[in-house]
């Protein structure tokens, strides 16, 4: 009898927050690094930011010599092919998540949906619920924390409190965290999420420009790619490799692949 894949998003009603930047990093550093087998459902209509990256990816290895060898190093090296990137509507995306599942050689073990930013759009709802984990990231700015905490203890009474849906649990992480902000800040923000009932991460992210750059033709080095995992040296520092070591404990990954 197959597992089902488990369905996790990074969701989050406050535009410029990096749900898909973190969406993109996980999924491959798990693919690539841990050796997990994941797919991407891209429903973030209509700009499918994931879904354009992935094509520029594509465009890149086949146009840049130093791209192309590292694409065949990487499954010389690890045997495993380039996880699946799907575009659709939230309204289409729980259908396409099982031809994903149907039509995979491998059965994937997670799926990550990268939904559109507002409830308001066609079939979220319905998508959210159907999620097996929601990952909320937040920033320390007070128009965004209240709007997270909101949108987060919203979910929880709605869908968990009522058994509606697949949804197991909601965890909120600090995202674009300045290292020079006091830390009498985030406690008194991580006292309020915690009298809420509310799960918080302890791995947080920082705010650098890392996270914001593709890979590119200008530089040799990876960060954020559809194709690739960080490059060893700009992980350092990223906490992406923690933040997805909480995510595997979360889902109860047992294996580890390629580390």
């Amino acid at each position: 009898m197959r597992k089902e894949p488990l369905f996790v998003t990074f969701s989050t009603q406050k535009g410029g927050i990096g749900k898909t930047a973190l969406t993109v990093l996980t999924a491959s550093y798990l693919h690539f690094v841990k050796g997990f087998h994941v797919g991407v459902i891209d429903c973030d209509y209509p700009q499918h930011s994931l879904g354009e990256m992935r094509k520029r990816d594509n465009e890149l290895v086949l146009n840049n010599d130093h791209f192309r060898e590292l694409a065949i190093r990487q499954y010389m090296q690890l045997g495993i092919k380039t996880y699946p990137v799907e575009e659709c509507t939230a309204e289409q995306a729980l259908q396409r998540a099982e031809v994903m599942i149907q039509s995979s050689e491998i059965l994937p073990e997670v799926i990550f949906f990268d939904l559109p930013g507002t409830l308001n759009s066609p079939g979220v709802i319905r998508t959210l619920a159907a999620m097996d984990y929601i990952f909320v990231p937040m920033s320390a700015d007070r128009v965004v924390l209240e709007s997270t905490l909101q949108y987060a203890v919203m979910l929880s009474d709605n869908l968990i409190k009522k058994n509606v849906g697949n949804l197991k649990a909601i965890y909120i992480f600090w995202n674009l965290v300045d290292g020079r902000e006091k830390t009498p800040l985030y406690t008194a923000y991580e006292n309020v999420i915690g009298e809420l009932g509310l799960n918080l991460l302890k791995t947080y992210l920082p705010d650098s420009k890392r996270f914001r750059k593709e890979v590119s033709d200008e530089r040799k080095t990876v960060f954020r790619s559809t194709l690739f995992p960080i490059d060893n040296s700009l992980r350092k520092g990223s906490n992406i490799p923690e933040l997805t070591d909480d995510i595997c404990e979360i889902l109860k990954l047992n294996h580890y692949g390629h580390e």
